[in-house]
């Protein structure tokens, strides 16, 4: 059963993760840029992120997977040049990575996720995938998905539309 989720906290996938994390009642957190930098600004300081030494993403994107028993990015088709280094970073340091495709997998989301929960015994789940600039429905889309998966698995009566 995951325990808590972390991220980088950017638009899009990552910070679905901390709402349904935060919806949920599962302790969040994970590492950002230095100054909270995303996209759109800054991340707000209702989530329980860790600011890094310096504004490079990329440094948050290795921290997070080193943090995590395992990742799963959230795309709606191709992986991004973010999400393709994070990929990297899970195989470096032989972490468990799901890419998770909302064109694909339409009808067994769900045993795809618990699979891959339950085969690395993930307590420490990082999300991952696209920003908004860049796939506007990937917020959307992942905030659903988990709300449903993870308040299915914690016994949560929530009702999701994916």
């Amino acid at each position: 059963m995951i325990e808590k989720i972390i991220s980088g906290g950017q638009t899009g996938a990552d910070r679905a993760g901390l709402d349904a994390a935060l919806a949920l009642g599962i302790p969040h957190g994970g590492y950002c840029p230095a100054g909270r930098l995303c996209e759109n600004g800054a991340i707000p300081q209702k989530y329980n992120l860790i600011e890094m030494g310096s504004k490079k993403y990329h440094y948050r994107t290795e921290k997070n997977v080193l943090s995590s028993d395992g990742t799963i990015i959230f795309t709606k088709g191709q992986l991004s040049r973010g999400s393709k280094l994070t990929l990297d970073y899970c195989a470096r340091h032989n972490k468990p990575c799901l890419h998770f495709d909302f064109n694909y997998e339409k009808e067994n989301k769900t045993k795809y996720f618990e699979q891959f929960i339950n085969d690395y015994s993930i307590e420490v789940l990082n999300i991952a995938g696209q920003r908004l600039t860049s796939e506007k429905s990937i917020y959307r889309l992942t905030y659903n998905f988990l709300l449903k998966v993870i308040g299915t698995n914690n016994n949560e009566n929530v009702e999701v539309t994916i």
